[in-house]
């Protein structure tokens, strides 16, 4: 994912655009930003949205994740039994579809996950459109095979989800060298469920022939990727994370977790 690309201050006046059209739809004097319940219930104009674009066609990506289009995309459910999509207006914009392979990978993945991290509940953020194509500000997310994946943090040990429902305001926050949220160092990126993960998403893959290609991820923060048990199995596992980045984009990705899958 490649969107803060088009914003290198965190400042809001810079992160305006894309984060005003998301966000445009809420009162900051009515909104506290520090609150997030992952569990309040869906809105039903988003079920009605999920279900006008319900379809069991198999889907068909062409071109590269930078320059490619989606046939018969199928929408990500924004709400499942241990994930939601991060944003009402992202995914009501069409900026949720997927591969009907990718798709039926990450919710294998997901459903694997409920039995090995009872605990922990994750947020999908941005995919496809649901012919492909540019995704602005994306530079990629063009074809159905590429997901951003939020952070998942810890405070104190425990899961924490208090800047879960930010909307687009979460592509904002920033995470220092360690993972650390750098308006609160007690919120720290939650590692050990990011390689836990990714691990989940290589085995949830094979009955799709459906794999990781690339995993875009801030590099200073491969070390602690990698330091747990989970994370030294991942190091292990032949799954591609980045080596390095350019400045801009490296900085880019210390919210959030980009992942390109490929056909095999």
């Amino acid at each position: 994912m490649e969107i803060k690309q088009f914003f290198p201050s965190r400042s809001p006046i810079l992160l305006s655009g894309f984060l005003v059209l998301a966000c445009s739809a809420l009162d900051p004097a009515e909104t506290d930003l520090t609150k997030g319940n992952q569990d309040e219930p869906v809105d039903p104009r988003i079920t009605r949205y999920y279900e006008a674009h319900a379809h069991q066609r198999k889907s068909k990506s062409l071109g590269a994740v930078n320059n490619g289009s989606l046939i018969d995309g199928h929408l990500f459910p924004f709400k499942g039994n241990n994930y939601r999509y991060f944003d009402e207006l992202s995914y009501t914009s069409g900026r949720a579809f997927l591969n009907s392979e990718v798709l039926k990978t990450a919710l294998k993945a997901y459903e694997e996950l409920e039995g090995t991290n009872k605990n922990r509940k994750y947020v999908v953020m941005e995919c496809s459109h649901e012919k492909g194509g540019k995704l602005w500000p994306h530079r990629t997310h063009q074809n159905g095979l590429s997901i951003d994946f939020m952070m998942p943090l810890v405070m104190n040990g425990m899961p924490y989800y208090e800047l879960d429902l930010l909307g687009a305001r979460h592509y904002g926050l920033g995470f220092d060298d360690q993972g650390r949220y750098e308006k609160n160092n007690a919120v720290q990126i939650d590692f050990e469920t990011v390689a836990q993960h990714l691990l989940a998403l290589l085995a949830a893959g094979k009955k799709h022939r459906v794999r990781i290609k690339k995993v875009i991820i801030k590099v200073e923060l491969k070390d602690e990727l990698y330091a747990g048990k989970y994370g030294k199995q991942l190091k292990n596992s032949g799954i591609y994370v980045v080596r390095g980045l350019t400045p801009l984009i490296n900085n880019l990705h210390d919210d959030h977790y980009h992942v390109d899958f490929e056909f095999y």
